[in-house]
């Protein structure tokens, strides 16, 4: 599982987070999208292999210009062996 930050411009009314929710909703990975209207800022959970730039594309083809701001890829969890505790 990923995280996804970026800042994207050019957002404001709620018809602007339907669209950009939109946008990055029909990628391939995109499990959440959430956005934050007041900052400019969204944040996109799921198998995001591809990385951010695609969903820079996709909201610049949609006519919001975006930057990554930052991503994250959770760890898979370690399986302790051995007794209750480990």
């Amino acid at each position: 599982m990923s995280t996804i930050h970026l800042e994207v411009q050019g957002m404001s009314c709620r018809g602007c987070v339907k669209s950009v929710t939109a946008a990055l909703t029909r990628l391939p990975g995109v499990s959440t999208v959430d956005v934050d209207l007041q900052s400019g800022h969204v944040t996109v959970n799921g198998d995001l292999t591809q990385g951010g730039d695609p969903l820079v594309l996709a909201l610049t083809a949609a006519g919001y210009p975006a930057k990554l701001t930052s991503a994250m890829t959770a760890s898979p969890a370690v399986k302790k062996s051995g007794g209750c505790c480990g």
